[in-house]
């Protein structure tokens, strides 16, 4: 294995790139449970924002096929264009080839659909053409199948990228908890994000550290009352 990739995701060596992350893409995913998929999609965004990642958001045939970007993705980038394209391998547009080279990072996060198609296809171009390291987000990224999925995820392994979890990313880029800037947006991620883990984080904070519960309006709580025999 080469040294590069013994080396763990940060803040400073990576960018990421959503790919098609459409609704009609979505339609077709077997894979993964498809609000499972997008609430990971929309935490690895948030975790990127959090960590001010280089990020792309490319799209194919949005209005003529595959729709648009789903909302909650596009609202954690209001400032990001995004980059449609007629091809199903974006390393094949050109404008996707300049956002990756402008932001100068050569390990690529990638969370796209189908991974069979897309990501696969982008993944293998990437790294033989541009020399890119992939890590492949594999639970926010789908395929038509599980066969599919898990068949496309090997291939792209046994060329020799590197398969990750969304939340294994947003947890590497944070490294540590002393790192207090990060710390706060990466529990709201975890509490909005990360189901048990983020259950668990609500628990902690207010049975053991005694904070107030997360709810924007304070809700009256009844005692218990015995009923009359």
């Amino acid at each position: 294995m080469s040294q590069e990739k013994l080396e763990v995701l940060t803040p400073t060596n990576s960018q990421i790139i959503f790919i098609d992350q459409q609704p009609q893409m979505a339609f077709g995913v077997q894979s993964i449970d498809r609000q499972t998929l997008k609430n990971n999609v929309v935490g690895l965004a948030k975790a990127a924002k959090t960590f001010n990642i280089p990020t792309t958001i490319t799209t194919v045939e949005s209005e003529t096929f595959s729709g648009y970007t789903y909302p909650e993705l596009l609202d954690v980038f209001p400032d990001h264009p995004t980059l449609e394209r007629t091809s199903m391998n974006s390393w094949d547009d050109q404008k996707v080839r300049d956002a990756l080279k402008k932001n100068a990072r050569n390990k690529v996060v990638v969370a796209g659909l189908w991974t069979e198609v897309c990501n696969t296809t982008f993944a293998l171009c990437a790294m033989l053409e541009g020399g890119y390291e992939i890590y492949m987000v594999a639970d926010a990224s789908g395929g038509t199948s599980q066969d599919a999925h898990d068949y496309a995820m090997q291939r792209m392994i046994q060329a020799g990228a590197v398969p990750v979890t969304w939340q294994q990313v947003l947890l590497e880029w944070q490294r540590d908890w002393a790192r207090r800037d990060t710390y706060d947006a990466v529990m709201k991620i975890a509490k909005d994000h990360s189901g048990a883990y983020g259950m668990g984080v609500d628990y902690a904070y207010t049975m053991v550290h005694k904070a107030p519960q997360r709810t924007q309006i304070q809700h009256e709580v009844l005692a218990a009352v015995p009923a009359k025999s």
